[in-house]
């Protein structure tokens, strides 16, 4: 007899006014990369007219400040920053060499409005333009001018007067990359910066390719970063022979974009490899563990069978007449029978604890009157978005490694929400949900024909979505199995 177990992935999440978003084409960095921050936002009015922003300073510089006027139209809204006071950015940190101006929208993607130029008195301008009405903004120190995500040293943040016209959003959560991806051993640039006779974009294409270098660019994302190398020794080349300063800027801006472009994908690859190595050593140890139970299982067999040829041997030579013999023969069938019965039963409960105790290595795993539950409390997925975070990612890995060593297991993934948000909506956003799992699932080796995805949308809560308490435990994540035995 063979048993024969499905699984059920059961995702729950709130959706809100962020869910209808559409997700941006922006490098995805590795969350152990990242740190988060909050910021107050401002929603713009179309027509209303320039209304004024001022930045503080933050610990990083606080004799920093600054002002921006802003103004919402139709085809994008207008950003014009003074800034004054400003570190020049060596003082922060050997790797940093500029200023970038973000914007960061209510879903908390950070977009890049441009570098700002500081003199050396500190003071520094720039005129941008943002298609988003709604936004928080931010001034970071970076290394080079081209990078992706800003890095968390921020030295100034926007806030509000009594005049600024507009609705404000106090909380609003971004991304900061940690200065550990930037920082390397010694800058001697930081000492020798000649402004006069090489420009500062030269500057930091040395710093990007040196940035991506230590980050592992040559081993990781080398057809970028040979790239990166090579246009930096073009400009080199155009500064000693004097060139037309234009040819020198051009070539160093694409060498700080390549750079960066290395730096990203190394940093992707090196979490992705990472990620493997999880997946690998929780599929080794529940292939161990399976392989153990499995030899005691076959050691307990065999000595429940010669208990029972002795038993029966013993009943047969006590046999005197052919009645009695038939008798006794019924009675040991009924019983072999029932042994039997008791074995399959003691396989499936013994394989039931063994996946409890193999699931509770990775998560936290109950016995319910539903089968096995695994809670996950909030880890597979930013607020109202469906890309699977690296924390999630390892999780599954894990968990996709258990179940390989147990085959036969089929996977039923269910999304569901709370009522809050449209029906179309919330149905759309819980089967992309159960989708991206289904499909990291199939990439760590689990059969594609052995995992089923469904989204429910609101149609069946988790809790009572009556109540606050009912709708926050829709925003935990859990997945369960049920025992189903088949001959």
């Amino acid at each position: 007899m063979r048993n024969t177990l499905k699984i059920i992935l059961v995702i729950v999440f709130a959706a809100s006014w962020a869910d209808s978003v559409l997700p941006q084409d922006r490098p995805q960095v590795p969350d152990s990369s990242t740190v988060k921050k909050s910021i107050k936002a401002v929603g713009y009015e179309v027509g209303a007219g320039s209304t004024k922003v001022v930045f503080v300073g933050t610990p990083a510089a606080p004799a920093a400040s600054g002002e921006a006027k802003v103004e919402a139209k139709k085809g994008g809204t207008s950003v014009e920053v003074k800034v004054k006071g400003m570190p020049q950015p060596t003082t922060l940190g050997a790797e940093f060499l500029t200023y970038v101006l973000w914007i960061v929208t209510p879903d908390g993607s950070a977009t890049r409005l441009g570098e700002i130029p500081i003199d050396k008195n500190g003071e520094g301008k720039l005129d941008a333009s943002a298609q988003s009405q709604t936004f928080a903004m931010g001034v970071t120190a970076e290394p080079y001018s081209a990078v992706s995500l800003p890095s968390e040293i921020v030295v100034l943040l926007n806030d509000t007067t009594k005049n600024t016209k507009g609705k404000i959003y106090p909380e609003n959560s971004y991304k900061l990359i940690k200065r550990s991806q930037y920082s390397k051993l010694g800058n001697p640039l930081a000492l020798t910066l000649d402004l006069k006779n090489v420009p500062l974009d030269m500057y930091e294409a040395r710093n990007a390719v040196d940035i991506a270098k230590s980050q592992g660019a040559e081993k990781y994302a080398p057809e970028i970063f040979s790239k990166a190398a090579g246009s930096l020794q073009m400009a080199e080349n155009a500064l000693a022979a004097k060139d037309d300063k234009s040819k020198v800027i051009t070539n160093a801006r694409q060498t700080i974009q390549f750079s960066e472009d290395a730096r990203a994908l190394s940093s992707q690859r090196q979490e992705a490899e990472r990620i493997q190595k999880e997946r690998d050593a929780a599929a080794a140890t529940a292939k161990e563990q399976a392989d153990t139970q499995a030899a005691a299982e076959a050691k307990r067999q065999q000595e429940l069978t010669a208990a029972r040829e002795a038993q029966m041997n013993a009943e047969a030579e006590k046999a005197q007449a052919e009645a009695e013999a038939k008798e006794t023969a019924a009675k040991l069938k009924a019983q072999a029978a029932n042994e039997q019965a008791q074995r399959a039963e003691a396989a499936t409960v013994a394989l039931r604890t063994q996946l409890l105790q193999q699931l509770n290595s990775v998560l936290q795993t109950t016995d319910s009157p539903r089968g096995l539950v695994v809670n996950m409390a909030d880890v597979l997925f930013d607020f109202g978005k469906y890309d699977l975070k690296s924390d999630a990612q390892i999780k599954l890995a894990k968990l996709s490694g258990i179940i390989q060593a147990h085959p036969g297991l089929h996977l039923a993934i269910e999304g569901h929400t709370d009522n809050i948000g449209g029906d179309d909506a919330n149905m759309q956003l819980s089967k992309q949900r159960a989708d991206r799992v289904r499909g990291f699932l199939v990439q760590q080796g689990l059969p594609a024909d052995a995992l089923a995805a469904t989204g429910l949308g609101k149609a069946e809560p988790v809790a009572d979505n009556g109540t606050n308490e009912g709708r926050q435990r829709t925003e935990e994540w859990r997945s369960s199995y049920r025992v189903k035995l088949s001959a």
